[in-house]
């Protein structure tokens, strides 16, 4: 028998009870099939009949972050008590001498359990195993809890109906499986969970990607059948209420102001000039100096790069020769380093507080805090990903690390968090599985890259833009110089797919680098761009609007940010490309009826992005390339038009709220479906939306008609 080695949570070496905690999280609802970590279980027993069945062997085979681990796997016979029918020994081999002298069933099951733990429980007709162990259960006067299950059988089913037996030997023949040790209880489980690997790719062509998704399958696959085989035991997702569990675990719930503060706090005496104290602010790359006090009964006070620039508005001519004393704010707002992050941050918020000093038990500063600092700490489990990303040595790892960016997410949204920064985080580690995608697909490539090949690797559309959430697709695109077409062709295939394996699905419109629309040279992309500016093709006017988006994130950035600069120049000269692009977007139909009711479709939902942020994200691209904005992300272009000429501020200020309260909407929506196994969309449910947030969502949308404001007269 083996030692418990491996199966203490998502990764190999998390071994602390809290530690499996955070693993039973991720290996929740958003993680994908590819990187499942779970106990594949099977038994042996003296019968068919589950009533009466006794087991004589339990064994697991590990697979570990979508891989098997065979050489750890955990099995025991056990002594059922009785003589082993002849019948049942033809099959299985296991006769009462082999089992004479071994555990009875509670101490065989107490090291099962010691084993396998909380993690998911696969098994091939799982349904009979589950049942004997329930009865087994029960006759040594044990609790029974049916354990979160997934039956691979359900999965066959669903993927070949036809099939006309679903014995583990015929599927495994189906997919061309080598089986060994057959009716042992490794053996088997060793198989189903090969088999289990070989049907990834079948499951993702059916948009089955993560374990919740596969859990709804197998829901739904069973409800509507009628050969489910009687005392069968069903298999069970035991997917805890996410939204609360969130709530009472999040990041300020269960830390201190210590654990994020910046240490040791930077001091300036009151006497310096504030030519010093901007000097330390920007050699050091922070926005605030604590002040020592002028005596030593007197309390400490702070300076801020704003209090700076307030003297130099003021005083142009002498503001940098004054002392930091005469603009410091006294005393300094202070909390206590082991105040726990939520206190401090909701007096930040209720006293419209920047920067608080803090302070340890006898009252000494010894740390600072700013409102940065919840965002970059709690937000490292996202950006943490980027690190993990470029050390990921192959597919598998890559997917270990982007199963998490959706519990990151969820932490982030339950912390009210912007969610246009919790999307900019989400389209950082878009790009940065892009780039990883990349670079494994270069050392996968057999042939050396051609001399002289120079090329860059870019993310369009909403990921470009920041803006990504989590129902993502590919959208990326090659500039390249020089010979190698045929290598680049490799390459971008070899990406797209390692993409879609991790977790980033096929773009259903073809907006991928593997097609050679979306790889050209230099010169090919310049003829191009020319050829969608004089066309009023309504595809071509779609194309310019995603590719003005783009953003280089792997390759030489030269190519794409020289490209993109010449596309904006010349888009910004073409009135009448201006001009579609303008009654294009001024097409607006938000999905309001009368009344102010939601108007919802078929589904019972609407769809928040072509109703919603669609208007809002294209009025605000129009208006920046007329006017020769480089920014990307709907809000910096939305606030850089505040400087333009008769800008409808306005306007301006109701579509910054309202595509803020949309992007809100869709997440929470798409963090709802992803704990159902509902594959993530822009669609939204209103019974889904919390009642405080219905009044405001209906507030947005009306918004969105304030594009038209931005665009002005679309015709004039």
């Amino acid at each position: 028998m083996r030692r418990r080695a491996v199966l203490t949570g998502c990764e190999k070496d998390l071994l602390t009870g809290e530690d499996v905690l955070k693993a039973k999280r991720i290996s929740a609802a958003s993680c994908p099939l590819r990187s499942l970590t779970a106990a594949v279980m099977d038994t042996e027993t003296t019968s068919l009949d589950v009533k009466a069945a006794r087991i004589v062997e339990i064994g697991v085979a590990p697979m570990i972050d979508g891989r098997m681990e065979p050489k750890e796997s955990f099995s025991t016979f056990v002594d059922p008590g009785s003589s082993i029918p002849p019948a049942s020994r033809a099959i299985h081999g296991i006769t009462d001498e082999m089992v004479k002298g071994k555990p009875v069933f509670e101490a065989a099951y107490k090291s099962y359990l010691a084993f396998a733990g909380d993690h998911l429980i696969l098994g091939y007709s799982l349904g009979f195993d589950l049942a004997v162990l329930k009865a087994e259960n029960e006759r040594s006067g044990l609790p029974w809890k049916v354990p979160r299950s997934l039956d691979v059988r359900d999965l066959v089913r669903i993927l070949n109906p036809p099939l006309p037996d679903f014995s583990l030997d015929k599927v495994a023949a189906w997919l061309g499986i080598g089986v060994r040790d057959r009716h042992t209880a490794v053996g088997d489980a060793i198989v189903t969970g090969e088999v289990f690997l070989a049907l990834l790719p079948r499951l993702r062509d059916k948009g089955i990607r993560t374990l919740a998704e596969a859990e709804d399958a197998c829901r739904k696959r069973r409800h509507s059948a009628e050969d489910t085989s009687p005392g069968w035991e069903e298999a069970v997702s035991a997917r805890p209420a996410a939204n609360a569990l969130a709530r009472v675990d999040s990041y300020p719930y269960r830390h201190r102001v210590k654990d994020v503060m910046a240490k040791p706090p930077m001091m300036i005496d009151g006497h310096a000039s504030l030519h010093m104290a901007l000097n330390i602010l920007v050699e050091r790359k922070i926005s605030s100096l604590f002040v020592e006090p002028p005596r030593p009964d007197a309390p400490h006070g702070i300076v801020t790069e704003r209090d700076i620039l307030r003297a130099i508005a003021n005083d142009p001519l002498h503001a940098l020769s004054q002392k930091v004393q005469s603009v410091a704010s006294f005393p300094l707002a202070a909390v206590s380093a082991d105040d726990f992050l939520y206190s401090a941050f909701g007096r930040m918020r209720r006293k419209r507080y920047r920067h608080l000093g803090v302070i340890d038990a006898s009252g000494k500063i010894v740390g600072a805090l700013t409102q940065r600092d919840l965002l970059r700490q709690r937000a490292d489990d996202a950006i943490a990903l980027t690190d993990a990303m470029d050390e990921a040595a192959g597919v598998n790892e890559l997917a270990v690390v982007w199963r998490k960016l959706a519990e990151a997410a969820r932490s982030l949204f339950a912390e009210e968090v912007d969610p246009r920064d919790i999307a900019a985080i989400i389209s950082g580690e878009v790009c940065s599985l892009t780039a990883r995608a990349a670079e494994i697909a270069e050392k996968e490539i057999e042939d050396k890259k051609p001399e002289g090949l120079s090329y860059c690797i870019m993310v369009l559309g909403s990921g470009g833009r920041g803006e990504s959430l989590l129902a993502m697709d590919q959208d990326n695109a090659i500039i390249y110089e020089g010979e190698g077409e045929a290598w680049l062709k490799a390459l971008s295939f070899r990406m797209n797919a390692i993409l879609d394996e991790v977790g980033v699905p096929f773009c259903k419109g073809g907006v991928m680098a593997k097609n050679e629309a979306w790889r050209k040279t230099a010169a090919e992309w310049r003829k191009h761009v020319a050829g969608w500016l004089s066309r009023s093709d309504p595809q071509d006017i779609l194309n310019a609007d995603i590719f003005f988006d783009a953003l280089p994130v792997h390759g030489d950035q030269h190519l794409a940010d020289a490209l993109r600069r010449d596309a904006i120049e010349a888009a910004s000269q073409s009135q009448s490309f201006i001009k579609l692009m303008t009654l294009n977007t001024a097409n607006i139909d938000p999905p309001l009826g009368w009344f102010g009711r939601f108007r919802l479709e078929e589904d019972g939902r609407m769809d928040l992005k072509r109703g919603g942020i669609m208007p809002i994200f294209s009025g605000a691209r129009v208006q920046a390339l007329k006017h020769r904005i480089l920014e990307r992300a709907t809000a910096s272009r939305l606030e850089a038009l505040r400087h333009t000429p008769e800008a409808p501020h306005r306007a301006i200020t109701k579509l910054l709220e309202a595509h803020k309260i949309l992007l809100g909407a869709i997440l929470n929506q798409q963090l709802e479906d992803i704990e159902r196994g509902t594959p993530p969309s822009s669609r939204v449910d209103p019974k889904d939306v919390p009642s405080a947030e219905k009044e405001r969502l209906k507030w947005a949308l009306e918004q969105v008609k304030s594009v038209r404001d931005l665009l002005g007269d679309p015709v004039g």
